[in-house]
């Protein structure tokens, strides 16, 4: 540990301790596939008794019409963002009759790319536009991959926190906005220098259905298990491999988040940039939209990444023009599996580590990546991805070779210390015991949660899409006998209803006809761009 580390958090002790460490503030989105009694994919529309997928602020989808998508309010106490998120799992089941949640990351059994129903969002401009974006997404890279599942974290730090660090930082003259861009825009290197942890430790996709190749040849790091599925023995989250949200063309990116204005301005040339390949595949065929543009982005959201640089937009805005306009609000961490052995697909102690290593990459020195390191990361996780668990396995860390439990063990250490200011004011000490939790799985790969899966697999022969249609039910038996909190289920209640009348009230509202409206996206987004440019 860096001596630079080691005296900030000496010096953190004090004010963690006056409370100011115990205000994160965070939030859960968590996508699960529904399928019906036999796991395949449901074709069924989504369910209105849950609301309209348009304006409900926590129940929606995703890609497909059959992948559901909770989230949860801003909370500072883990527990409530869990408490929220297992009553949203039973309001929902009241209304899915005999479908299933699918527990996994990976998706059920298909039936090739058309059986993944893309989502409708009504005949507003808004809602035509979420739905065009989604074809294009099936025309560039096809819908199997859009039936992927995972959980998205998205975190901030309090005001006063920023403040301190400011001032411990000697930084008083750096505005607010952009000191705290500047610092989360370090977190995020750290977390990309380091997220080949989590991966190993929380990964839980090392298996899938042979549908999900829809006929393509079998990867050479994939073998047979059984008659319908592939597995890679070491592998530790497919759904983060070249199987999952990858994407060669993006790649040329190389976005390494140095800064923020090199993150947006980057992000907005690749929506403005045409690409052949996409141009070739045509934007309208008949006079009907198969694309929103043949650029490499056609929007913001079509970039990957393993974590997010984010703020709440304003009506008609972009998120590039919400960083641009206030700073860096928070973080959204996109690189977590499905859990099929956790009823929720997470649990408190995971959110705790989380919420520790979080907090250790925004702590630590974050010197800005070079092309070289960032190609050291990129090649860090992809190894980890692959075959995370196998023994012989060795990272880069600064030019020398290390094993996941030795580096990894040293990061735990350094994150314990993080976890003692997290913990100052809490009942008993949550985050280091979820710190030292991880500790066996460095020791012992086979505890992880793809070495568990991987395990289950290997005793019992079973497929995989069997063992989680096993999982699915046993977790649908289970919420639906228990109770749901009273207050939000009259929420729950309510929001149905309102969120019909909002998506009425929009409809209504529309006056321009779709293509003016998406001109005008477009070249309020290029104004933004141009004027970004003009200034110092």
């Amino acid at each position: 540990m860096s001596d630079s580390l080691a005296t900030l958090i000496e010096r953190l002790v004090g004010p963690a301790r006056q409370g100011q460490f115990s205000r994160l503030r965070r939030g859960l989105e968590k996508e699960g596939l529904r399928v019906d009694p036999a796991g395949r994919i449901a074709r069924t529309p989504h369910p209105e008794a849950l609301g309209s997928k348009l304006t409900h602020p926590h129940i929606t989808t995703d890609y497909s019409e059959a992948l559901l998508e909770y989230i949860t309010p801003v909370y500072c106490r883990p527990a409530d963002a869990m408490a929220f998120l297992g009553d949203l799992h039973r309001f929902t089941y009241r209304y899915l009759g005999d479908e299933l949640i699918w527990p996994a990351s990976m998706p059920s059994r298909l039936a090739g790319n058309d059986s993944v129903p893309i989502a409708d969002y009504g005949r507003s401009n808004v809602g035509t536009m979420k739905r065009v974006y989604r074809q294009g997404l099936d025309v560039r890279y096809g819908r199997i991959m859009q039936a992927i599942a995972g959980v998205h974290y998205n975190v901030s730090l309090p005001d006063d926190l920023w403040t301190l660090l400011r001032e411990l930082e000697g930084a008083t003259d750096t505005p607010m906005a952009d000191y705290r861009s500047q610092r989360y825009f370090g977190l995020i290197r750290n977390f990309r220098r380091h997220s080949w942890l989590l991966l190993y430790l929380f990964g839980a996709s090392p298996a899938l259905d042979r549908s999900f190749l829809d006929g393509r040849e079998i990867p050479d790091n994939l073998e047979a298990h059984g008659s319908e599925t592939l597995v890679s023995r070491y592998a530790t989250s497919l759904r983060m491999s070249d199987l999952g949200y990858q994407n060669k063309v993006q790649a040329q990116l190389k976005i390494c988040f140095n800064s923020l204005s090199n993150y947006v301005n980057t992000l907005r040339n690749a929506i403005s940039t045409p690409w052949p390949a996409y141009a070739a595949l045509g934007v309208q065929e008949g006079g009907e939209w198969r694309q929103l543009n043949a650029n490499i982005l056609q929007i913001e959201n079509e970039y990957y990444s393993d974590i997010r640089p984010k703020r709440v937009t304003r009506h008609g805005e972009t998120p590039s023009q919400a960083l641009e306009a206030g700073g860096v609000e928070y973080i959204e961490v996109r690189c977590l599996d499905l859990n099929p052995l956790l009823t929720l697909g997470l649990d408190e102690a995971q959110i705790h580590f989380v919420d520790a290593f979080v907090m250790w990459c925004l702590l630590a020195e974050s010197p800005w990546i070079s092309d070289e390191e960032c190609e050291h990361l990129d090649d860090n996780r992809r190894r980890v991805v692959e075959r995370g668990r196998d023994p012989e396995l060795q990272l880069c860390d600064r030019g020398q070779g290390r094993s996941v439990a030795e580096w990894g063990g040293e990061i735990l250490a350094e994150i314990d210390l993080v976890a003692g200011l997290l913990d100052q004011l809490e009942a008993g000490s949550p985050h280091r015991e979820a710190v030292a939790a991880m500790a066996p799985r460095l020791a012992d790969p086979t505890l992880t949660p793809s070495g568990r899966l991987m395990g289950r697999l290997e005793e019992s022969g079973e497929e995989f899409s069997d063992v989680m249609l096993a999982i699915a039910r046993e977790q649908a038996e289970r919420l639906r006998g228990e109770p749901m909190d009273p207050a939000r289920e009259a929420l729950f209640a309510e929001l149905v209803g309102t969120s019909w009348r909002q998506q009425e009230e929009i409809e209504a509202a529309d006056r321009v006809a779709f293509d003016d409206f998406l001109a005008d996206y477009f070249e309020r987004a290029r104004e933004s761009r141009l004027l970004g440019e003009e200034s110092p």
